[in-house]
């Protein structure tokens, strides 16, 4: 059956004569009758046959008023009421009321008061299974009950669902496709069969250390995101000789990066490829990050299976990501050490694409501040208490939870006013102090707003677009006015799951002639 419920059954116990006579609620046994012979036994068939047909036509009433199941209910009791209506009437005269002088008693003999007692007790008993069948129709507080199990049970396979998606979607984001790998594989074995074609010149070119040219950081460690970048800055610049590309990977990839940044001629625009093992000054006793990688917590909050390692949600899963152990992910902390004779440096991450000319970014009048970043924040997202424990009394002393973040992805330091400020000495204070993740969690973002909390200009939004990576909402017409767009999220453009409305923005600077690509099968 279906619909509304307690309101029905306070109604009909609100109603004495009802409530009282009502057999659901106190029973009676047709035969339960001491005195003899058959009148007693007749008028209790017949109250008992009264009493069902009120709460045969009280259940009908309600359920008009109701307009349950299409009147479905309102047809079955107003069937049972007239049912029961009809039997009395069958009765003879006397019969169908309370003994007086007006109806004298008559005599029935005991065959037909059985034969009475049996139509009687049938009916009832329909009466009675439909009523109990029907409760649940009427019965508002258990309908309300069962829509919240429905809604709790739904919602629970919603927050599974939504778990195992961004696991799913996390697993795939930071696995390496196989056309990616091959492309890597391939570059290496061309490295390692003419070594001499790829080695360094004994003396660097002076362009890398000349601080009069546009100088870029590119640190990663995947060799056609960092390709694309490069592209993208060049063929948007209108005088790519002069700009220097500083790309920095690791051991194992530095052959294939090699190779990809030799293979091809960038008009004149010099490209720097060093690993970060070449930074002999990156070592656990200045390095809080790789002393703290190499602490047996940390290396069990990755990889022993305990219960409070588990991930109870998607930004614990996030911040569990391999990457963070990763020394690519914090070198943009020593830019100054890196290229000690530098004044300005733009920092890109490899899931960006340039889309113009850069070089305004040099003539921005910094005020004195470190760090150029487009702001972040609007409304209540992306404030500082979203990245920092405020219940802590250091963060809560010296931070506002309310001050503005900003972005990673393209950065803009003035190394000069770095050096002055002393901001790699903050930081490395800031990370020893973390070093049992009480103040912010994994990750270079919360650091890098603590290090450069009174230190940032903000630039124009129109600098630097986010969000490619993981909003499908973003307006064409920003991302077309957008100096640098950045794929940040999980949904990369070399992904099969990226978005394919950005993904010919990364694409169409991708080097499809170049044979090691077409070899890899990647698609355009």
């Amino acid at each position: 059956m279906a619909d509304p419920l307690r309101l029905l059954l306070l109604l009909l116990l609100s109603v004495p004569p009802l409530a009282m006579s009502d057999p659901l609620l106190r029973p009676r046994s047709l035969l339960a009758v001491r005195s003899d012979p058959n009148r007693p036994r007749l008028d209790l068939i017949r109250r008992q046959i009264n009493d069902h047909i009120n709460l045969a036509t009280s259940y009908a009433s309600f359920a008009r008023r109701l307009k349950l199941d299409h009147s479905k209910h309102v047809r079955l009791f107003s069937d049972l009421s007239r049912n029961l209506s009809n039997l009395i009437s069958s009765f003879p005269p006397p019969l169908q009321s309370d003994s007086s002088p007006d109806h004298p008693v008559i005599d029935i003999s005991d065959s037909d008061l059985r034969s009475l007692e049996r139509q009687v007790k049938e009916r009832i008993r329909i009466t009675r299974q439909l009523v109990s069948e029907a409760k649940e129709s009427f019965d508002n507080q258990l309908k309300i009950q069962k829509l919240k199990d429905t809604i709790f049970a739904v919602n629970e396979q919603l927050t599974k669902a939504k778990k195992s998606g961004a696991f799913s979607s996390l697993i795939a984001a930071k696995s390496i496709p196989k056309s990616l790998h091959c492309l890597a594989m391939r570059l290496m074995q061309e490295r390692i069969k003419n070594p001499s074609k790829y080695k360094d010149p004994a003396v660097p070119p002076p362009e890398f250390e000349d601080p009069r040219l546009y100088h870029y950081a590119i640190f990663s460690d995947n060799v056609l995101a960092a390709s694309v970048v490069v592209n993208s800055a060049v063929k948007n610049s209108k005088e790519p000789w002069k700009h220097v590309f500083h790309v920095v990977t690791d051991k194992m990839n530095l052959g294939a990066m090699q190779v990809m940044f030799r293979k091809k001629d960038y008009n004149g625009a010099h490209i720097e490829v060093r690993a970060v093992e070449d930074y002999t000054f990156l070592n656990s006793s200045y390095v809080p990050v790789l002393r703290q990688l190499e602490s047996a917590k940390l290396l069990e909050f990755y990889f022993q299976n305990k219960m409070e390692n588990a991930t109870k949600d998607t930004t614990n899963m996030k911040f569990r990501n391999p990457k963070y152990l990763s020394m690519l992910n914090h070198l943009r902390f020593y830019l100054p050490e890196m290229y000690p004779k530098l004044h300005r440096i733009l920092f890109l991450d490899d899931d960006v694409v340039v889309q113009r000319d850069l070089t305004g970014l040099w003539k921005i009048d910094m005020d004195g501040k470190v760090n150029g970043a487009v702001e972040t924040c609007f409304g209540s997202f992306h404030r500082y208490t979203q990245y920092m424990n405020f219940s802590h009394p250091l963060i809560k002393e010296r931070f506002n939870p309310n001050a503005c973040g900003w972005a990673y992805g393209m950065n803009f330091f003035d190394l000069d006013a770095w050096r002055k400020e002393k901001c790699t000495e903050q930081y490395h204070y800031w990370q020893n102090l973390n070093e049992n993740r009480t103040l912010w969690k994994l990750g270079t973002l919360p650091p890098g707003l603590i290090t450069f909390y009174s230190t940032t200009k903000p630039l124009h939004k129109s600098w630097h677009v986010l969000g490619l990576g993981y909003n499908p909402n973003i307006s064409m017409e920003e991302i077309r006015n957008a100096a640098v767009v950045h794929f940040n999220g999980n949904q990369k453009p070399w992904l099969d799951i990226g978005m394919n409305q950005f993904r010919p923005l990364w694409t169409k600077y991708v080097d499809y002639d170049m044979d090691y690509i077409h070899q890899c099968n990647f698609k355009a």
